[in-house]
């Protein structure tokens, strides 16, 4: 194995980290579906279950699941918006926000 395959494997598994964090990460916020995560990553509820299963404390995910399981906003059909996604009508204005030092 040469220099350039040891770094594509280094660079795959940092990847890999970086892509479970994500998924992590959007697993918990409330407004994010599952059916988001399976576009973006190509894993059904049940993988991401696995993985969250694999990757967290036992103490973390049976709140997580808690948390999860009587959430209609992770699932697309069961949410009571149709189109895009919440946003702040101060959304704009915030993330454009320059706060002078003084």
């Amino acid at each position: 194995m040469d220099k350039t395959e040891k770094q594509k494997i280094a660079n795959s598994e940092e990847k890999n980290i970086r892509e479970i964090d994500r998924i992590i990460q959007m697993a918990w916020e409330d407004r994010t579906t599952f059916e988001a995560i399976e576009f973006q990553f190509g894993l059904t509820e049940s993988e991401v279950i696995k993985l969250m299963r694999k990757e967290m404390k036992p103490t973390s995910f049976k709140l997580w699941r808690a948390r999860v399981s009587g959430r209609s906003t992770k699932h697309g059909s069961k949410r009571s918006f149709d189109e895009g996604r919440f946003r702040c009508s101060r959304q704009k204005s915030i993330s454009n926000n320059k706060i002078s030092k003084r």
